[in-house]
């Protein structure tokens, strides 16, 4: 190993402690996607905690559009976005960008984080997702600042607030930092334990079907009225059998809301529908399968639908470009000592977003644990060095030209 790199993952190992603790101080924070108080507790103390690489600058993001309990789509805002960027007079761009929000309330039980199985796990809400990933890309940013070529490498940090809600706020943003680079790097969880990235991802979609009816007694006046509670039932095992169709989408049928009083016929009711697909041409097919049973629906005598929502995560393969930075990846864990191996997976995250922009991205360089979105969230303590250092790597021979890679002189900066 070149001695910039012996220099800088020395550093890395001696950030140990630090890394824990910023990890263990930022899950004890609220930073729910729709906890703006604690967004703004968590905000600030990145500002803070981030200061050694310059100051992040607070940017509003944009709405989210959302049918709420009355079947109306309503606009709402979104946490506000933090950026920071480091112009270099020559290399590639690199966007180093993850999310601060959590998928936890503020009352969640339990909010302690705590060490378990004699120090080798943090336990804690949003410890892996993804303020671990937070952490790896602060101490690997800052490694690279103090022992890389910085005037060969320009970075830009671009941290979101509403990545748990899909992103609708921030896009836009995301979409123009992918403009602005050559290359991504998110810091999603790993894959599993073992540290796998992911490779191709699915594209998903949240729909919301609102099925109007026509409310009546129920013991005095049944047959006037017309059921959209019924409705909604039935168009929901409509489109589970759509399961059945194909191997590539899958349709999961995620709440029926409506009806009240049992002696009133329901009016309303509102499906929410999640659709995941491995390619475009199959989500063109999957909307088109909701359409047509919705459709159906509306043609029903009394009942009226209509759908909300689409793909807010395109499918993400694994094309030549995002492969050779798989394999860049891969070269820097040979370096350390680390096998690096990666998988398709069905999840989705803003590398979607930023792939379908043109960016090669890799997304899962956060730390390694589980239990992600559940009371049993943990991180693998070593991790945290481990994957920092592995991204310092990546920054550094970028920088150095060891690992070489193309500079788009369309992009502007």
């Amino acid at each position: 190993m070149p001695r910039p790199f012996e220099q800088l993952t020395a550093w890395i190992d001696s950030q140990q402690e630090r890394l824990l603790g910023l990890v263990g101080d930022w899950a004890g924070i609220s930073s729910h996607s729709l906890d703006p108080a604690g967004l703004g507790r968590m905000r600030a103390r990145l500002i803070e905690d981030f200061a050694p690489l310059g100051r992040l600058a607070g940017k509003a993001a944009g709405r989210r559009l959302v049918v709420d309990a009355s079947g109306n789509e309503v606009s709402e805002p979104v946490g506000e976005m933090l950026s920071l960027r480091h112009e270099a007079a020559t290399g590639p761009g690199v966007l180093l960008a993850i999310h601060y929000d959590t998928v936890y309330p503020a009352d969640a039980e339990p909010r302690q984080v705590s060490l378990s199985d004699d120090g080798r796990l943090l336990r804690g809400p949003g410890v892996t997702d993804a303020k671990g990933g937070l952490a790896v890309m602060l101490i690997a940013l800052e490694a690279f600042q103090r022992f890389g070529q910085t005037d060969r490498l320009s970075w830009e940090v671009l941290l979101n607030a509403d990545e748990e809600l899909g992103s609708p706020g921030s896009a836009e943003a995301l979409a123009a930092a992918a403009g602005r680079n050559d290359l991504g790097l998110l810091f999603e969880p790993a894959l599993d334990e073992s540290g796998s990235l992911a490779g191709a991802r699915k594209g998903s979609a949240n729909l919301a079907v609102v099925i109007r009816g026509r409310a009546a007694h129920a013991g005095r006046h049944f047959a006037d009225g017309r059921n959209a509670v019924v409705a909604a039932a039935e168009l929901a095992t409509a489109v589970d059998r759509l399961n059945a169709e194909t191997g590539d989408a899958t349709f999961n049928v995620a709440a029926i809301d409506g009806g009240a009083a049992v002696n009133v016929i329901p009016d309303l009711a509102i499906l929410r529908l999640n659709i995941r697909v491995g390619t475009a041409a199959t989500a063109d097919w999957a909307i088109d399968q909701v359409r047509e049973l919705v459709a159906e629906t509306n043609r029903r005598d009394g009942i009226r639908a209509a759908v909300h929502g689409g793909f807010h995560c395109p499918p993400r393969p694994v094309d030549p470009p995002m492969q050779r930075l798989l394999d860049q990846v891969t070269r820097c864990g040979e370096q350390l000592g680390l096998t690096i191996t990666s998988r398709p997976t069905g999840g989705v995250c803003d590398g979607n977003k930023l792939a379908a922009a043109g960016l090669p991205t890799v997304d899962t360089l956060g730390v390694r644990g589980g239990g992600i979105h559940s009371p049993n969230e943990y991180l693998i303590v070593e991790s945290l060095a481990e994957r920092a250092k592995l991204t310092a790597c990546l920054l550094a021979g970028l920088a150095d030209g060891s690992l070489n890679w193309p500079v788009d002189g369309r992009r502007s900066r």
